[in-house]
């Protein structure tokens, strides 16, 4: 006799964080809702600045190479297309984040949940006391190290989170490498501090948001690392902030988003820019995306590079300095305050 599949008949209601029951004086306190109006305004839809990695060759690289940089500088994103990430594993990865986030939420909330920490599992915000500080999102955080942990009794998805782990990593120092070329960084300066366990993924799930709540999926930030890549479904909901507007950034899953995090932008001495950025989650939909986070180790000194027309703008610090830096401003302030703490 087969196995019977029991996770069919588990409902969306089993699925989805409790968060209205868990927060009800923020989704139903008409005053506060009244004091978060226009949360998710948005002003138009966006297309980045788009790479083609094919094209890259002898007689183009520089081109090449400034046109990269100046969507680093103007924007702080781009998409990148032929990436080397196959489109199967993309596909992969969708369907082992559908399998998790689809497990009953009282699983998803145990300590031990996929064999990893207590705190890899998240979603709202506990500490939100307003509509524009709570995220209506739950996300997996896994460090690179913690990836061959990952499994349970039903569910083995190390091969492929793994596979994607490693070729975004790859991605990641090669992109890296071409935006530090104009910038008199040495070619070595990634492949050195970056090292393969320093970086992490984190794996984000969306779910529908009544249209009744003005609240976001993820609220306004900006990365605390040097590069973000980021696969997102076509559902759409990322939007970044450009010349005072928020844009959103037109869907398109056959690419990979990258995005400028805090430390390229102190390391260039402030040429490539880390912009502030928010997911919306869709009201009748759920959104899924994962980023891979590149990183370095926490002993790794980042120090803004010089130029003809400006001196260094940023002090010298530690990537542990920083992270040390962005806890206590979120434990006295509830925000964190990011690169402008380091201001010479």
């Amino acid at each position: 006799m087969g196995t019977i599949n029991f996770s069919f008949f588990i409902s969306m209601d089993d699925i989805e964080p409790p968060f209205e029951k868990t927060y009800p004086t923020l989704f139903h306190n008409s005053t506060a809702k009244a004091n978060d109006e226009r949360l998710v305004a948005v002003d138009e839809e966006c297309q980045l600045p788009s790479i083609d990695l094919a094209r890259l060759n002898f007689r183009s690289f520089d081109k090449w190479i400034e046109e990269m940089a100046e969507a680093a500088s103007q924007w702080g994103f781009f998409q990148v297309m032929n990436h080397g990430i196959p489109q199967k594993v993309l596909e992969s990865m969708r369907k082992e984040q559908m399998k998790i986030f689809h497990q009953p939420f009282r699983k998803k909330s145990e300590q031990n949940f996929m064999n990893l920490s207590a705190d890899s599992y998240r979603w709202g915000n506990p500490k939100a006391t307003c509509l524009k500080q709570f995220l209506w999102s739950e996300a997996l955080h896994i460090p690179v190290t913690d990836i061959s942990r990952l499994g349970d009794e039903s569910n083995n998805p190390r091969s492929t989170i793994g596979l994607f782990s490693t070729k975004a990593a790859n991605l990641a120092e090669r992109l890296a490498e071409y935006l530090a070329r104009n910038l008199k960084i040495k070619s070595s300066y990634f492949r050195e501090n970056c090292l393969p366990g320093s970086s992490y993924l984190r794996m984000n799930r969306y779910p529908p948001c009544p249209p009744s709540f003005e609240v976001l999926g993820l609220i306004p930030h900006t990365d605390s690392d040097f590069l973000t890549i980021l696969y997102q479904d076509h559902v759409g909901g990322l939007q970044l902030k450009k010349d005072g507007r928020w844009l959103s950034v037109k869907p398109n899953p056959d690419v990979l988003i990258v995005n400028v995090g805090d430390l390229f932008q102190a390391l260039s001495n402030g040429v490539y820019k880390s912009v502030e950025h928010r997911v919306v989650s869709h009201p009748k939909v759920e959104r899924y995306s994962v980023a891979y986070f590149y990183c370095p180790s926490y002993e790794a000194v980042i120090e803004s590079t010089e130029n003809i027309i400006e001196p260094a703008i940023y002090r010298k610090f530690s990537f542990r300095e920083y992270k040390q830096q962005i806890q206590e401003d979120v434990r006295a302030t509830g925000n964190k305050v990011g690169l402008s703490r380091f201001l010479l």
